[in-house]
């Protein structure tokens, strides 16, 4: 009778250490596609304050731009400049804890003028005149509009494979914003 008994034993024993094989290698095939839904989690969530925070900081430097006082004293192309370079600041201002230095965010201390569109590195503000509106030096009733464009840095390669890059690699995520100077 012992003889049984110790052999169901051991047959009861041997059972209990397939299980464990088997939940080990249960769980090392999970693991690999959970650490991956992990991992694209953390990298929507870097994308996703990216996004934000640059549309506010769009937001709040369209707005700047357009209680701007105009200064009599100075020409319309020295107001313009004068508003975008209080425009820059605003931007710079509100990129709270984003890098604002090349590669990711560029902007220097020269503005290059197209037409009504004037652009600092990534930063591009457009004046647009519409038809009911007469050009005037203060831009009253003229819209604005205000592009701030941040390359983001992808960390996690496994997602970054399926998310769209630039030429460097980073994913560029920007905010504009469209207002009218009043």
């Amino acid at each position: 009778m012992r003889s049984v008994q110790s052999q169901t034993r051991r047959r009861a024993a041997g059972h209990a250490d397939r299980e464990r094989g088997q939940s080990l290698v249960e769980f090392s095939l999970i693991l690999m596609p959970l650490f991956l839904v992990l991992l694209g989690i953390i990298q929507f969530g870097f994308i996703f304050n990216t996004y934000i925070t640059m549309t506010n900081a769009s937001r709040d430097a369209t707005r700047l731009g357009t209680i701007y006082v105009y200064d009599r004293t100075l020409t319309k192309d020295q107001n313009d400049l004068a508003r975008n370079n209080s425009i820059k600041t605003q931007v710079l201002a509100s990129m709270n804890g984003l890098s604002q230095t090349a590669p990711r965010f560029t902007t220097g201390s020269t503005w290059t003028k197209s037409g009504l569109t004037y652009t600092n590195g990534d930063l591009t503000i457009l004046y647009e005149i519409p038809a009911d509106v007469t050009d005037s030096d203060p831009r009253t009733g003229e819209r604005i509009t205000v592009t701030a464009n941040y390359h983001q840095d992808l960390v996690i390669p496994l997602i970054s494979v399926l998310l769209p890059k630039d030429a460097n690699g980073r994913m560029t995520l920007g905010g504009t914003v469209t207002m009218v100077i009043n």
